[in-house]
């Protein structure tokens, strides 16, 4: 059926392409044709193509404007414009990327550049954290104590800033919420609002259900699979972006410009077309240009709406992701920044002040933060994630890592973030353990030769060293090992919706979680190994490859492996620590303050060039 659409989509886009070329720049109407393309995994992206139902246009549904919270300014330790530069400076050969400023026509060309400056950025593989260089320099051991010094380019002033997404997922918004953070902290008085261009106009259908798309589909993954497929092809991109443009575009570029913003910030796949033409044509009617960007919230692989190559600059968190922008969306590398996904400031701020986890200063901050929370600082920690509504099978995994350590005598603490989920926190409360464990015993034997899966994934495999302690565990079991005289001290503290989040990412020493990009990005970025024990298909297939090739985490559906592996890890100090230090050669904490310092950089110098005319 959807394939059969996507076949009419095609000729209709053809037709209507012809009389769009005549009235506008058809160099920006028409996305390349691009075929289907594997990547991350088994495909994915950050958000539901619900553009996928196309056919019927009219069911109106208005919603007003959403207006973010004011996000109060964090402290720490800012990083001044050297470090900016150098924030992902890796080991292996970067490239520096350079922003050329040029006159924006309203069709999204790049015509009579007006000027060049060098971006604060530079494009990266694999980038190295830089806490090491902040921590030994005497300036910003300065800034750090007096918690409140800013870099100079805040003097530039205050922006009014206009972030596209929907709430399709929490990553887009959150994403928003900690740039808008940075952006008012490097420019002081700057104003933000948030709108999703589907729902606070009267769009047309299916783009006036997409919130309700996305939370029927992702809650069964084969339909969510194939709609996500179906949509990642040329022919129905290419229709969606013809089809949303001449059903919503004047109502959009109306609403956009009742915002009157200095600069558009896209955190959405769905937004990221028919918006920019929208902030063309309103430069054009104000004859001021309003630079427009594209901030990639996807982490291992992206849905193909998100690379359209007019905007100004893409923020991309990893390698497959640009290799996607350039082979899909055919953007250029000057318009590229490899800056990591953006994350929570807290993130930041605990990186800072930890470090490095494997170190006397990172256990030392470790330690501190776990009496802060009122957890054993005797015993090891595993933090237990289930998403924002605590779903999935996270009760049976829970059970099954409270039996393992308890039988393999490892004395340890389990965190479960329950999210919404109050049955489930009660339910943890009230259970009895000693049923728990003579349960998972009945089945334990059966467990051992599937430590001997090693490849996971088409495009990745658990790492050797991993591998090496599963096999060393295996043997052991096998020798009739596996259960200790004395049993593990277990305990286990039931959660609810959690904010501080990044202190309980630092006391861990193991997460157990689904796919996430943000949450895979949030461990990182403190030195966390993960096990990643579920993900949507689609946009967060290849969130596993980043975890299983930068070799910090495993990947494993069974709530018995689970188990079986996390206690496997917990009795190896050296195999946490190895995996600890790539989990931080892939986290990049400063992500957002690096991104707002650039895009807030990039858009004073086209505001004063628009005072220049």
């Amino acid at each position: 059926m959807r394939i059969s659409a996507a076949a009419v989509a095609f000729c209709l886009a053809v037709a209507i392409d012809g009389t769009a070329a005549r009235r506008y720049d058809s160099r920006f109407l028409a996305r390349p044709l691009w075929g289907v393309v594997s990547y991350g995994g088994d495909t994915s992206s950050s958000t539901p193509d619900e553009n996928a139902d196309q056919k019927n246009d009219t069911a109106i549904k208005s919603a007003s404007s959403q207006i973010l919270n004011s996000v109060s300014a964090g402290g720490g330790s800012p990083v001044d414009a050297e470090a900016t530069s150098a924030f992902v400076g890796a080991a292996n050969s970067p490239v520096q990327a350079t922003t050329t400023l040029k006159r924006s026509s309203p069709f999204g060309t790049t015509e009579n550049p007006a000027e060049e400056s060098t971006s604060s950025l530079s494009v990266a593989t694999n980038p190295q954290k830089n806490a090491e260089a902040i921590e030994t320099s005497p300036e910003n051991k300065d800034e750090a104590k007096t918690n409140e010094q800013i870099p100079a380019e805040r003097k530039k002033g205050p922006l009014k800033i206009l972030f596209l997404s929907s709430d399709t997922g929490g990553g887009h918004r959150a994403s928003a919420e900690a740039l808008a953070n940075q952006f008012q902290r490097l420019f002081p008085g700057t104003t933000y609002d948030l709108m999703d261009i589907w729902t606070d106009i009267d769009s047309s259908w299916p783009y006036n259900t997409i919130k309700d798309t996305y939370k029927s589909f992702s809650a069964t993954p084969w339909k969510w699979a194939t709609l996500y497929h179906v949509s990642n092809t040329a022919l129905y991109s290419k229709f969606v972006d013809v089809h949303s443009y001449y059903m919503n575009e004047e109502m959009i570029r109306e609403k956009m410009e009742t915002y009157n913003p200095d600069v558009v910030v896209s955190v959405h796949p769905t937004m990221n077309y028919v918006p920019l033409f929208s902030i063309r044509k309103i430069s054009d009617k104000l004859q001021r240009d309003i630079p427009f960007f594209t901030v990639v919230t996807d982490f291992g692989s992206g849905h193909s709406t998100w690379f359209n190559k007019d905007v100004d600059k893409m923020y991309l968190a990893s390698e497959p992701i640009k290799q996607i922008a350039q082979n899909r969306g055919g953007v250029p590398d000057e318009k590229i920044v490899m800056s990591g996904l953006p994350i929570r400031y807290d993130f930041a701020a605990q990186a800072d002040a930890m470090v490095d986890r494997t170190t006397q200063q990172g256990k030392a901050h470790q330690t501190k933060i776990r009496e802060q929370l009122n957890i054993d600082t005797n015993k090891k920690m595993i933090l237990v994630m289930g998403g924002g509504e605590g779903v999935g099978s996270l009760s049976d995994i829970v059970n099954e890592v409270y039996a393992k350590l308890r039988t393999q005598g490892v004395d340890a603490t389990i965190c479960v973030v329950c999210g919404r989920n109050e049955e489930l926190k009660a339910d943890l409360d009230t259970r009895c353990w000693d049923t728990v464990v003579s349960q998972s015993l009945q089945s334990y034997e059966s467990l051992k030769s599937r430590f001997f899966t090693k490849v996971l994934t088409l495009h990745a495999h658990r790492s050797r060293r991993i591998q090496l302690a599963l096999d060393r565990a295996a043997a052991k079991a096998a020798k009739g090992n596996d259960v200790a005289d004395i049993p593990g001290n277990v305990d286990v503290i039931p959660l609810g919706f959690v904010k501080n989040m990044a202190e309980y990412m630092v006391a861990a020493d193991i997460l157990v979680s689904k796919a996430g990009p943000g949450t895979i990005a949030e461990a990182a970025a403190v030195g966390l190994p993960i096990m990643v024990t579920s993900y949507l298909p689609g946009q967060e297939a290849g969130n596993v490859d980043i975890v299983l090739n930068g070799g910090f985490g495993d990947f494993c559906v069974d709530p018995e492996t689970i188990g079986l592996e996390v206690a496997c890890w917990l009795q190896d100090s050296h195999l946490l620590e190895d995996m600890s230090q790539k989990a931080r050669k892939v986290g990049h904490p400063h992500a957002a303050e690096e991104i707002a310092l650039d895009i807030g950089k990039t858009t004073h110098q086209w505001m004063e060039q628009n005072e220049l005319k």
